[in-house]
């Protein structure tokens, strides 16, 4: 589907909050390469589908060292029985 806007949700892309009007877009065994107007008049900028508000939800819990503990002994547990 090509039309509307997204916003760019990725935390480390340079466009972060930025709201974008899709030109096109490309199918790629990676995912959905969006192509938008650009930030500077005359420009444009390619942001994959997933670092935008049209991607999954962000996780409910970052992954954290914490977590993964937890994930453990969760695993261990199942072993176990």
């Amino acid at each position: 589907m090509v039309s509307g806007w997204v916003i760019v949700t990725h935390p480390f892309h340079r466009y972060r909050g930025e709201r974008l009007r899709v030109l096109f877009e490309w199918r790629l065994a990676s995912g959905v390469l969006l192509v938008c107007e650009g930030v500077e008049p005359g420009s444009t900028v390619s942001v994959l589908e997933a670092a935008t508000d049209r991607g999954c939800a962000p996780a409910e819990r970052p992954l954290t060292l914490e977590l993964l503990v937890e994930v453990c002994a969760v695993v261990a547990a199942l072993k176990r029985s």
